[in-house]
């Protein structure tokens, strides 16, 4: 255990890293597309995506699973094998050891592959590969259920399709639904997707926006101008836009119980987000399209909306600025990001001593741990309790 400790914590949003076993359970009409896992000379381990068609993708496991390398090992030519990558981002045993190292007793996991597929054109295809992996990775978490809480996938072909998958995943005993950004039928204001709202709260589900799944907009894209590494400073952007399509759209107004939870977008930038939603909302709404709000759009966002984050030190320093741009300190999620690059593994607890030696214990308590417990049902750990 590090020597500088600030108790067990819960990461709100780390990742497994899919082997072909996660698609081996694919409906048979797509088992020559299934993800195949390969070794490229120079890229190393990679899943290939929809192997043979014309939309073909790469995901270079080297620099997917590359939390803790060092950043000049980080390239698409590192070539890392399988067999050298995180354990834990395969292997459930494993990953309870990794768990350990960083001083995490449990973490929500969302998919690595799988972000990537939900900006896959086709949608039978992408229901095919969401189906299958969510059987896995309930079978995968079934070892440490308390420990391994798994967040399942819907491709949303249709409102009432992705009610039925709400009602699978439930009964998958994962304890969350992943959207893909971008939807098959109408965008996620329409009234269209009141049932599945309504379905999602009452079975009790967060509703979760990962970055880089909403479509074009991705680190290896062209959506963003200059070097690439004006990219990777854009990719929150997708999240903001989701938040603010439901919040202008009247979701919440219609949906009081839906919780959304914004995934690794960061949480520094919410005050300010909160405050020009307030501010367009009284200034333009006579010209602007916008639902009718009974609230401030702020007030929505408080109330709804969940943020993960992991190294941002604005989040933790946040919490005492005024209404109405005031953060619900129960809505701010710390996450570790395991096993990909950006992670905070396995040096997690050095930097959470830092960026948050001025909280009270109860505000770390909650940011931590306690609020990511609630949200998912995940018994709260005491802060001294590593698991061991």
């Amino acid at each position: 255990m590090p020597a500088t400790l600030v108790g067990a914590t819960i990461s709100a949003d780390s990742h497994v890293t899919e082997p072909e076993d996660a698609y081996a359970q694919i409906d048979p009409r797509f088992r020559d597309r299934a993800p195949k896992l390969v070794h490229l000379e120079q890229m190393g381990a990679t899943m290939i995506t929809d192997p043979g068609s014309s939309h073909q993708a790469y995901v270079p496991y080297s620099i997917v699973a590359g939390a803790g390398i060092p950043a000049e090992e980080l390239g698409l030519t590192s070539g890392r094998r399988w067999d050298e990558l995180h354990p834990g981002g395969y292997d459930a045993a494993a990953r309870l050891e990794e768990q350990d190292v960083d001083g995490v007793v449990a973490e929500v996991l969302y998919p690595s592959v799988g972000m990537l597929l939900c900006n896959h054109p086709d949608f039978d295809y992408k229901k095919a590969c969401f189906d299958a992996y969510n059987r896995w990775l309930a079978e995968w978490c079934s070892l440490a259920p308390d420990r391994l809480v798994g967040v399942g996938q819907t491709a949303m072909r249709s409102p009432d399709e992705g009610i039925t998958d709400l009602e699978a995943i439930r009964a998958l005993a994962l304890r969350g639904v992943m959207l893909p950004g971008i939807p098959a039928v109408a965008d996620y204001d329409d009234p269209v997707y009141d049932a599945f709202w309504d379905a999602a709260s009452d079975l009790g589900l967060p509703v979760s926006f990962h970055i880089l799944t909403g479509g074009d907009g991705g680190i290896a894209s062209d959506a963003y101008r200059g070097p690439k590494m004006n990219s990777f400073l854009g990719i929150i952007r997708g999240n903001q836009d989701l938040i603010g399509t439901l919040i202008f759209g009247g979701v919440f107004e219609r949906h009081p119980g839906l919780r959304v939870v914004c995934v690794e977008a960061d949480a520094g930038w919410a005050p300010h987000w909160m405050h020009r939603a307030d501010h367009a909302y009284r200034r333009h709404r006579n010209w602007l399209s916008t639902d009718t709000l009974s609230r401030l759009p702020s007030e929505a966002f408080r109330e709804h909306v969940y943020l993960t984050f992991q190294d941002d030190l604005v989040a933790f320093r946040m919490l005492d600025l005024p209404a109405p741009v005031a953060i619900d300190i129960d809505h701010l999620l710390w996450a570790n990001d395991h096993p990909h690059s950006d992670a905070t593994w396995p040096n997690s607890q050095e930097l959470l001593a830092e960026h948050t030696a001025h909280l009270t214990d109860d505000q770390r308590d909650r940011i931590l741990r306690r609020s990511t417990a609630n949200l998912y049902s995940i018994p709260v750990p005491e802060r001294d309790s590593f698991a061991s």
